[in-house]
């Protein structure tokens, strides 16, 4: 069990929310949440490994990153196949230490009425958004745990929280209903051993993953009338919600689900 800090007061507040020599491996790095993730995990002080299940996309979000002179690395991972992630996260480990920050980002929607879900369908979201999460986690989970700690953000949705209504997306809804409650699990499995496990729950963000749904005006409008802020969201939004959770300065956090909404599930 860790020791209680005996700590009244924090002499550097910003130094809380750094990162320096912490491996971080975020997956569906190549868009998106993930390229945001990376940046933000590496300018904080980490070394950022950037995976994805297209290795041209990783490398991007990778170069990116050794461009402004910071340290990362990119590696395939298909989140939905065990091979491929045990293999990438023993080369990471190899290459450069044991994961101390896993942000398990990948995931995918398939929209449609649920009377039609094919389950094939259904399967393939499961494969990716639930089960690639319990992967990555638990490969991530034995290296932290035999380091002694370690920090996972699993990225799950405000649509693990509520219904759905706008575009029916049963397979989604549950997936991510489940990353809510794997996050809990995990984090009270593993807390006494020093690895805090939380989930980021966002809105509808302006991703690869909802062009088709940013592309109608009518819909989107109102979205941001029924958002409190007002507006849609964008990936960095995130920003500060994930270095939050990685980092230091949410020691005492754990199994906790932050929703980064514009305030749509306090309606």
């Amino acid at each position: 069990m860790p020791a209680h800090p005996s700590v009244t007061d924090v002499a550097d507040p910003a130094a809380l929310f750094r990162l320096d020599g912490t491996v971080a491996l975020v997956t569906g790095a190549g868009s998106g949440i993930g390229a945001l993730a990376a940046r933000v995990l590496a300018r904080a002080g980490a070394t950022a490994i950037a995976t994805d299940r297209d290795p041209a996309t990783a490398k991007a979000t990778a170069d990116a990153i050794l461009a402004e002179g910071l340290a990362a690395a990119s590696y395939t991972l298909d989140v939905s196949d065990e091979a491929s992630v045990v293999a990438a996260f023993r080369a990471v480990e190899a290459a450069h230490g044991p994961v101390g920050v896993l942000i398990n980002n990948a995931g995918i929607a398939k929209r449609g009425a649920s009377e039609n879900l094919a389950l094939a369908t259904w399967d393939e979201v499961v494969s990716v958004n639930m089960t690639g999460v319990f992967l990555c986690a638990r490969e991530a989970g034995r290296q932290m745990l035999g380091a002694g700690g370690g920090s996972i953000v699993n990225i799950s949705s405000m649509w693990g929280h509520v219904g759905g209504g706008f575009a029916p997306n049963l397979s989604y809804h549950a997936t991510k209903g489940a990353v809510v409650m794997m996050t809990k699990a995990l984090a009270v499995e593993w807390g006494g051993r020093g690895v805090r496990v939380n989930d980021i729950a966002p809105t509808f963000l302006r991703t690869n993953l909802t062009t088709h749904l940013f592309s109608d005006p009518d819909l989107i409008r109102r979205f941001d009338e029924l958002t409190p802020l007002g507006r849609t969201g964008v990936p960095n939004d995130l920003a500060g919600a994930l270095l939050f959770l990685a980092s230091p300065a949410s020691a005492y956090v754990t199994g906790h689900s932050l929703l980064v909404d514009g305030g749509w599930t306090a309606r």
